[in-house]
């Protein structure tokens, strides 16, 4: 994206990246250079929202001037946080939990200017049904994804009708940003796609 945009996403998400564009934003995306941290005495929610705001400052302190976008999902089964696969291995077993069962997907977005000290900070809940799943099935579908880098080793996108059944609440929030609270929530700080800002 072009370097001199003020938006800068805080993620290496691909389809973060690609959620962003085709909402029409202009922005650069920087990695951040922070592990994200899992601990299971810790809420979905609260797990999410500290790894969005370790990767956001993380890159704030190094464009204290722009506006950074962070992010972080994850799914819970019953309560207990999913996230990504070690392996292949692991990552079938992921999904044969997840089969014919329902399980919440939680992304927490981070929204910081370091110069100002501005920053916001919300979540977004979804409930994703799976279809039951044969182990033909999982192995099938395990040839068309890289499970390695997604909580829960699935994409709702591409493929992931193959695997769902249902989805209720956000449909961006399941694919790693909820897009409709972050547009608004981008406005509260002067960031609009490019096409609002034509017809402002």
């Amino acid at each position: 994206m072009r370097a001199s945009a003020l938006l800068v996403l805080a993620s290496c998400s691909p389809r973060r990246a690609a959620l962003l564009s085709e909402a029409g934003f202009e922005f650069e995306t920087v990695s951040p250079r922070v592990a994200e941290k899992f601990h299971l005495d810790l809420t979905l929610r609260e797990l999410t929202t500290w790894n969005a705001i370790r990767k956001g400052v993380s890159v704030a302190r190094a464009y204290p001037d722009k506006i950074v976008l962070a992010a972080d999902t994850l799914v819970a089964l019953e309560g207990g946080v999913i996230g990504k696969p070690a392996d292949l291995n692991e990552a079938a077993q992921i999904l044969r939990r997840l089969s014919g069962r329902t399980h919440d997907v939680c992304s927490a977005v981070f929204i910081y200017r370091f110069a100002t000290g501005r920053s916001a900070t919300f979540h977004d809940l979804s409930r994703v049904r799976f279809r039951r799943l044969s182990a033909a099935t999982i192995e099938n579908y395990l040839t068309k994804v890289d499970p390695l880098d997604k909580a829960g080793a699935y994409a709702a996108q591409g493929c992931g009708a193959e695997i769902i059944a249902k989805i209720d609440g956000s449909y961006t929030n399941v694919v790693g940003l909820p897009m409709e609270k972050v547009v608004s929530t981008l406005a509260q700080f002067g960031i609009r796609p490019k096409d609002s800002q034509l017809t402002e």
